[in-house]
């Protein structure tokens, strides 16, 4: 079968992979439409993801929906052909955690992920024409919910993880740092939690225009004479730029939250944070999601529209295009989707 695999630093090839045998409680997916991510492309630019550095080749992908192929022995309440998305996580261990994360399995100390070379040998990705995974990762798509919108399930969750790490939204004014495709999201999944504005900042004027399409009432481009508006009592910092922080902690209100979403570097950076202490700001991290994508998809079964953020889409021999179109801050791309096997 085919698979999209990153052998190192700019070298990614579509290579042909054994088929995957599904085992005991095992299912494999006939995938149909994956998303590229943030990691996916720093794979490929660098060889590595954060910490995590390719020693061997590695399958990209982790935001994958397709349907299913086929059952192993002993899986239940799934069937064959039922249109699926995978939660991407999976627990290494005893799954045991101290009684004060109780719940929060996104933060227990050793999870393999899809597409991840944080593991040796690494956790390949969902790039590829099927996929094996393990029945209790398997999400059933909703009604109303195809196989294109559930592969956006993952990073919806992603999102909507953030804006429960806020609190309740109801009737506040929201302002969104970073406008790319979790920027994006995170504008549509303030809105669905009941948010009363949203503003969203950017560089970049395509970006805006999808994040106004997916729910903003304002957007502004810092990248002339607009600035970030005062006094925000609720923001998502979505960008991971560390140059930026100042500016966002000046437009988070005394007394405020910033909820820190986008990545931030590994290595030491520069960023302006005195107000943190002064204007005792509340500074929250956001990473990845512990069941939102069960959320994610009942959210666009009920009427929540992310179609905006799906700015291109191209075939499994296109990926290295579709690494470049995503890559490029010009293209005005925002979430770029592989056509990974043929949907009915």
């Amino acid at each position: 079968m085919k698979a999209v695999v990153v052998h190192g630093a700019n070298d990614l090839r579509i290579d042909d992979r054994p088929e995957p045998v599904a085992g005991p409680g095992e299912v494999i997916i006939d995938v149909e439409w994956g998303g590229i991510c943030g990691s996916d492309l720093s794979y490929w630019r660098h060889g590595a993801s954060g910490t995590a550095a390719l020693k061997s080749p590695l399958v990209l992908g982790h935001e994958v929906a397709g349907r299913i192929a086929r059952l192993g022995a002993g899986v239940r309440n799934l069937d064959v052909g039922q249109p699926v998305t995978v939660h991407p996580a999976e627990l290494v261990g005893d799954g045991i955690m101290p009684d004060r994360l109780a719940g929060r399995t996104n933060l227990y100390p050793q999870i393999r992920y899809f597409g991840s070379a944080a593991f040796d040998p690494h956790t390949d990705g969902g790039f590829s024409e099927r996929k094996l995974a393990k029945a209790t990762q398997i999400r059933p798509l909703p009604d109303g919910v195809d196989t294109l919108h559930g592969a956006l399930a993952e990073p919806l969750a992603v999102a909507m993880h953030a804006v429960k790490r806020a609190g309740s939204l109801t009737g506040k004014d929201v302002l969104v740092n970073g406008a790319g495709p979790i920027g994006s999201l995170v504008v549509a999944a303030a809105r669905f939690a009941g948010a009363r504005s949203v503003i969203a900042a950017d560089i970049n004027d395509s970006a805006l225009q999808i994040a106004k399409a997916m729910g903003a009432d304002h957007v502004v481009n810092v990248s002339g004479a607009g600035s970030l508006p005062e006094d925000m009592e609720l923001v998502f910092e979505a960008s991971g730029i560390p140059a930026v922080l100042g500016g966002v902690l000046r437009a988070t209100a005394r007394g405020g939250t910033l909820v820190q979403v986008g990545n931030l570097p590994g290595a030491p950076a520069p960023a302006a944070l005195g107000d943190l202490v002064t204007r005792e700001i509340t500074w929250i991290g956001s990473y990845r999601f512990v069941d939102e994508i069960s959320d994610a998809l009942q959210a666009m079964a009920t009427g929540l529209d992310v179609s905006p953020v799906i700015t291109h889409t191209f075939g499994i021999d296109q990926a290295a295009e579709a690494m470049r179109v995503f890559g490029d801050p010009a293209s005005g791309s925002s979430k770029v989707m592989l056509r990974l096997s043929p949907t009915e």
